[in-house]
């Protein structure tokens, strides 16, 4: 036994000799960045109500719309601060990684003192064709973003979430490639039961998956894929386990012509559920079973948009979004049915994104934006002006109802919101 262990000892010692190993490099980056933004709506925004989201429907008291609010904010806390790790190869693997922070975290509302917070940490190893990618970094669907200046980057239009993963890209021919990844969930999550959780992806037991293929050839790329996640909202009912899960399918398509100092990208997604990439969705229950488990139906929601740039020194950049929610693949179970709801159903037993609301049917946003770069510093100015079409939800009893469809539809109406945003960076 052990002239076997020593011949396995002395045969890693002369592979470990024969390999050849290089070091690596760090290379820091990031920029320093203030926003400056003004509303004409209260809304559902995050980070010191930068990160902006929907105008809030109209809240009416004595005649009166409380949430026709204007307000203002200035903040540098999104500044950022990140290392890339290069150059370190061992034995034919090209071996990397990234950390990457910034103040996020500490402020609610627009109050507190912003904290570092981790955006991305991954580690990459590739040899020849293959790259593995292990860590927290973007989303695959939500990589390749429009070239607006918001913090939003385009959401809830195009999905939005870094989160763990490991991700394989395969390059199969010289403009053909393709990307699996196993991802969880932390910041962007899954809503549920008991509110937006990581829960329901921890006990389902399943990673969501996502497969997908990249085309390059000339000016011109594509990416197309789908996502696949499967959660258990419910794993008890306070006395027993119970079988509940959904299963829900979401395919994406990103373009992107580039050239010369022109570019256009285009994303849409038609997302069952989809609150976990943060966009405008969710799911209710369908019906229950004599077990006493629950089955399921997703919202069905389609989200796209269109972004424009030209210039360099000088950019001029317009942006383009339209939301629309078809509500729920099958009916919401109705429970006991009372007469003067027979059409409807609890609105409380949708669950539908944190970020949103369930009465909300579509929406559109246009973005017109100008940048200009002196060297590596930047400032700009952004007009953000975003639409929601809401129906009012029927009240019987003090409880507010959804249709069965997942959908408000009564009384439907818009509203809107203006900002007018400013941007000072400077990048290093």
């Amino acid at each position: 036994m052990k002239r076997i262990l020593t011949a396995f000892a002395v045969l890693a010692l002369c592979a470990s000799l024969g390999a050849q190993e290089k070091s690596v490099t760090l290379k820091p980056y990031g920029f320093v960045r203030n926003y400056f933004a003004f509303d004409t709506r209260e809304s559902i925004a995050l980070t010191e109500d930068f990160f902006y989201y929907v105008p809030k429907d109209r809240d009416i008291v004595d005649g009166v719309d409380l949430n026709e609010q204007a307000s203002f904010r200035f903040a540098a806390l999104t500044t950022r601060l990140g290392v890339d790790l290069v150059g370190y190869e061992y034995d034919g693997f090209k071996i990397g990684g990234r950390i990457e922070t910034d103040f996020y975290s500490g402020v609610s509302g627009v109050t507190g003192t912003a904290q570092l917070r981790m955006r991305q940490a991954y580690a990459t190893i590739g040899k020849g064709d293959w790259l593995v990618t292990a860590g927290q970094t973007w989303h695959p669907m939500a990589a390749d973003m429009p070239d607006v200046f918001s913090l939003n980057t385009g959401a809830p239009f195009g999905p939005f979430s870094r989160t763990p993963l490991v991700k394989l890209d395969l390059s199969m021919a010289e403009n053909f490639s393709i990307t699996a990844a196993a991802l969880w969930q932390m910041q962007y999550t899954s809503t549920g039961p008991g509110g937006a959780s990581a829960n329901y992806i921890k006990y389902s037991g399943v990673p969501e998956l996502y497969l997908g293929a990249n085309i390059k050839g000339g000016d011109l790329s594509a990416k197309i894929g789908v996502d696949m996640l499967s959660i258990k909202p419910r794993w008890n009912d306070g006395k027993k386990k119970v079988s509940d899960r959904i299963t829900t399918f979401s395919p994406f398509l990103f373009a992107q012509y580039k050239n010369g100092l022109f570019s256009a990208k285009f994303k849409t997604i038609y997302a069952q559920a989809g609150e976990h990439f943060n966009l405008n969705g969710g799911y209710g229950i369908a019906d229950i079973n004599p077990d006493g488990s629950y089955d399921y139906t997703p919202t069905v929601n389609s989200s796209s948009w269109l972004s424009l740039a030209y210039g360099k020194k000088t950019q001029a950049i317009l942006f383009g979004g339209f939301v629309k929610n078809f509500g729920t693949v099958k009916d919401l179970y109705s429970g006991t049915v009372l007469k003067d709801v027979i059409d409807y159903v609890p609105a409380s037993e949708l669950y539908f994104s944190k970020n949103s609301y369930s009465n909300m049917n579509m929406m559109w946003r246009i973005t017109p934006t100008i940048i200009h770069n002196i060297g590596k510093f930047a400032i700009g100015l952004e007009y953000e002006v975003t639409s929601i079409q809401y129906g009012e939800y029927k009240t019987f009893a003090g409880t507010k109802y959804i249709g069965k469809n997942g959908l408000a539809q009564d009384n439907l109406h818009w509203i809107t919101n203006n900002r007018v945003q400013a941007l000072v960076k400077f990048t290093f």
